[in-house]
């Protein structure tokens, strides 16, 4: 039987970031996944400056590996059928990236050791170690694999009515040359179309000769036919040609603030969406689950061998500092009645003021908050 210090459920950007914070620190961690990467994953794709910060990724190294990293120095913004902000940045306020090569490359770049195409059957306590599948044993587990994770399972965590899941379906693939012509949509500059009922958003967003096109929603109710009337929309306004080889796929995760999921336990962390942690405003989630990964390494590292709950606690604490309370705040649109919102919140997406401070600054690209500082590289023995 194999053996670690820390087993890590999922090898998504949060699992291979955790991964990547505690091998800098000398310990030594297997990665296991179900899946065998590159793989495909559900997501627009796009990454801040200050992700590349937090993982010292140098996007230049990045790029010249042939991996997409378009730059991102705009927005277009509006509720669909309204009028629509169209607001530019001096310099990249993002970059697009294809999951299918990110993840992987995070994975690879982890320097753990990687169990991929393995299926979790079982999870057991064994004394002080954690057991997967009677062939990796560890002292501490990790829970990375996404809303439905083995590991939030084991812990009790099953979907509910009560969870406000959000459901998603997004279909990315390249354009010909002569869609690429035909297709309006800047590169440099992807749109955002909140729904009329305020539910969700979608968008549509080119990477190099890529396109992707998506929306999201908290009403679960017929996804798939609002899917296909924002497709129809976006044809009929001219955004994007007209029978594009669209395959939609669907996704759920939950939001940080309204999903109550546990986030430590004995000798166990969840992280990412596993957690729940997306963006409350925006459901974006590859920040928070980078960020939680790197949280959970720096709570591991300072645990230094005891891993019962109470050791594990600060990392909650750690969680609610950098993203807020857990207990939701005011919904913005729950606050006004309907008839108030169908009046004003067409002209506040079509504000250039608004779109930006708010909408884009504050709810998707979190500007207001600085990087997490690089963590040390130093050796770190775990007690036996």
């Amino acid at each position: 039987m194999a053996a670690c210090d820390v087993l890590i459920v999922g090898g998504g950007p949060a699992g291979s970031s955790c991964a990547w914070w505690l091998r800098r620190a000398g310990l030594d961690v297997v990665v296991c996944d179900r899946r065998t990467f590159p793989r495909d994953k559900i997501c627009a794709g796009w990454i801040t400056p200050q992700v590349l910060a937090a993982l010292g990724l140098d996007l230049t190294a990045y790029a010249a590996a042939g991996l997409t990293a378009q730059a991102i120095r705009g927005f277009r913004i509006s509720r669909v059928g309204d009028a629509e902000s169209h607001v530019r940045y001096p310099t990249p306020v993002s970059y697009g990236i294809r999951r299918c090569e990110f993840d992987d490359y995070l994975l690879r770049r982890s320097g753990a050791r990687l169990q991929l195409g393995h299926q979790v059957d079982s999870l057991r306590r064994e004394g002080s170690e954690w057991v997967l599948n009677a062939d990796i044993r560890a002292r501490v587990l990790v829970g990375a694999g996404g809303h439905f994770c083995p590991v939030a399972q084991m812990l009790g965590v099953l979907r509910t009515a009560s969870e406000p899941i959000v459901a998603a379906q997004e279909a990315e693939f390249p354009l010909s040359r002569e869609q690429e012509q035909a297709c309006r949509v800047e590169p440099e500059v992807p749109e955002l179309f909140f729904t009329r009922d305020l539910k969700g958003y979608g968008w549509v967003f080119r990477k190099g000769a890529y396109i992707n096109i998506g929306l999201g929603r908290q009403d679960t109710h017929q996804l798939s036919d609002h899917v296909a009337q924002f497709v129809n929309f976006l044809e009929r306004r001219g955004t994007i040609p007209a029978g594009l080889p669209a395959k939609f796929r669907g996704h759920a995760y939950l939001l940080y603030g309204e999903a109550q999921r546990p986030l430590y336990g004995d000798a166990v962390l969840l992280i990412g969406d596993a957690a729940g942690l997306a963006y409350g405003r925006s459901g974006e989630g590859i920040r928070p689950a980078i960020e939680s990964g790197l949280l959970a390494a720096q709570t591991i590292l300072e645990a230094n061998g005891r891993y019962g709950s109470d050791a594990l606690a600060p990392y909650e604490q750690r969680v609610v500092a950098r993203f807020g309370p857990r207990r939701g705040g005011v919904n913005v649109w729950r606050v006004f009645p309907r008839a108030l919102l169908q009046t004003v919140a067409g002209k506040l997406f079509g504000n250039a003021r608004f779109a930006r401070h708010v909408v884009l600054d504050r709810w998707f690209l979190h500007a207001h908050q600085p990087p997490l500082p690089m963590p040390p590289r130093r050796a770190q023995r775990i007690p036996a």
